[in-house]
């Protein structure tokens, strides 16, 4: 406009109008972008969702570990308890046949629970009079395998 003697310092547009084409491509591109950021937060938190999770399920582990532990001692210090009142109140039992005594009720404890529970389908559990017999035989065995094991 300097050739026509006109000096233009700003000119104010206030009202865009490009092709309807041109409208529709930023339109798609916005879209576009607005998709992929809106992926990669779902994918984050996804992400987080699975770490939590995780984190939840090994403490939950650690916990289930240390109660199935102190469970066990439980049981370890009750059997202790029993052998030790036993053998001091009945003359001539030796540990070994009180705890014989005590894993053969405790069998016969989970056998009773095995058939009362409402889940239990089938076990098969030799019913002749030699049974505790082979019972108490195989407990006595593995106690003996225990022991060749240690030394």
């Amino acid at each position: 406009m300097a050739g026509f003697g006109f000096n233009i310092v700003q000119a104010l547009v206030t009202d865009i109008s490009p092709n309807t084409k041109v409208k529709e491509a930023m339109n798609e591109i916005n879209a576009a972008t607005r998709s992929k950021q809106a992926a990669k937060e779902k994918a984050e938190a996804d992400k987080i969702v699975l770490v939590k999770q995780a984190e939840a399920d090994a403490e939950s582990k650690y916990l289930q570990g240390t109660g199935i532990a102190k469970q066990r001692k439980a049981i370890v210090d009750g059997l202790r308890d029993s052998v030790d009142s036993f053998t001091t109140t009945v003359d001539g039992m030796a540990a070994k046949d009180v705890l014989e005594l005590v894993l053969v009720t405790q069998y016969f404890d989970t056998m009773k629970d095995i058939g009362c529970s409402s889940r239990s389908k089938t076990i098969f559990v030799p019913n002749n009079p030699g049974a505790l017999k082979d019972i108490t035989q195989e407990i006595r065995s593995g106690f003996m395998q225990a022991q060749a094991g240690q030394t």
